[in-house]
């Protein structure tokens, strides 16, 4: 184990994952492919693969794709309550058959799908967004919590800050806190592990990067958008359940809400195409976001992005933006800045 005395950045996490950052890649949806997840964990980091509601059959080739490129560790991340029961256990099952060593898991706690991926040896991170689910979750088992404040770009779970809920929650669990939302600096890790959280996690600030999946669009907003240009609605809603929150720069869509950005009943929502990955349909106000396949009206899809994304100024090699991140909060924390 690394003395922490001569590297303050080594933390438990980075033990438990196996990696040399306590970096976590956010496990986004389409976005998070093998070339990314590799890209980080090549680095130093951790690689998540953002698998939610895909094919088992892409899982597959995805995590063969991640393992030719890199020997580091990774987990895979699902949705279970966002996903069809049937697929979530086809997912489940391909995950389990192929020795994916852990899981990511968000939104609701399933403790029953939590047990049945501990009952193959996985280890299981859980990102929440209240103090309850981090306790539901630890009582499931999960071997880290991983603390998402409102900042964050992409579906938010809670309403609590980032670091005021991750202080809650580490006053009350011994697992390792990770901390996400909104952190895409040096000082974001500084500023967590200084509070007694083992790591952080990042979305949007690799969101833009080379390897990210995310259409040259998506990034290019990114890197032109301020904090202040966010909003949070549930909006984008089709493909998850009622209420479910996200973070996203602001577009005609939501320009057209009037301020109303929730309380939006995907019911109530008409399913009209806007865009096209291959053969599948695109709908305007779905969850979908605009990615390196998609073709249409990419301005009016959900242009996921967190409260971070005014420290964003380029595009960048995944390597580059983590290693800038840790060289920032090593020298935050060495006090040499």
């Amino acid at each position: 184990m690394t003395d922490r005395r001569k590297d303050p950045l080594h933390t438990p996490l980075c033990d438990l994952l196996g990696c040399d950052q306590p970096v976590l890649l956010a496990g986004m949806g389409g976005v998070s492919r093998w070339e990314l997840a590799a890209a980080v964990a090549n680095a130093g980091g951790y690689g998540i693969l953002g698998m939610v509601r895909e094919d088992p059959t892409l899982i597959a080739a995805e995590v063969a794709a991640l393992r030719g490129a890199t020997d580091r560790p990774f987990a895979v991340n699902l949705i279970p309550s966002a996903t069809a029961p049937g697929l979530l256990d086809a997912q489940i099952a391909c995950c389990l058959d192929l020795g994916v060593p852990a899981f990511s898991f968000f939104w609701d706690v399933m403790p029953d799908v939590v047990a049945r991926v501990k009952r193959a040896g996985c280890l299981v991170l859980h990102q929440v967004g209240t103090v309850e689910a981090a306790r539901i979750a630890e009582e499931a088992g999960a071997d880290a919590i991983i603390a998402q404040g409102v900042e964050a770009g992409g579906h938010v779970h809670g309403r609590l800050p980032a670091f005021g809920l991750a202080e809650q929650i580490l006053a009350r669990t011994d697992l390792p806190v990770v901390v996400s939302g909104g952190i895409a600096t040096g000082e974001g890790l500084a500023a967590a592990l200084a509070i007694g959280a083992d790591g952080v996690q990042c979305g949007t600030a690799f969101l833009a990067t080379e390897e990210s999946f995310a259409h040259p669009y998506h990034k290019s907003r990114i890197i032109e958008a301020t904090s202040d240009d966010t909003v949070l609605t549930d909006v984008f809603v089709l493909n998850w359940p009622k209420g479910a929150a996200v973070r996203v720069i602001a577009n005609s869509v939501t320009d057209g809400l009037d301020g109303h950005y929730l309380g939006h009943d995907p019911d109530n929502l008409p399913r009209v195409a806007i865009a096209r990955d291959g053969d599948q349909p695109r709908l305007r106000f779905s969850t979908d976001s605009p990615l390196r396949t998609t073709i249409g009206d990419l301005e009016a899809m959900a242009l996921y992005a967190g409260q971070g994304v005014g420290a964003l100024n380029d595009v960048p090699p995944a390597a580059a933006r983590l290693g800038d991140m840790v060289a920032q909060a090593r020298n935050i924390l060495k006090g040499t800045v």
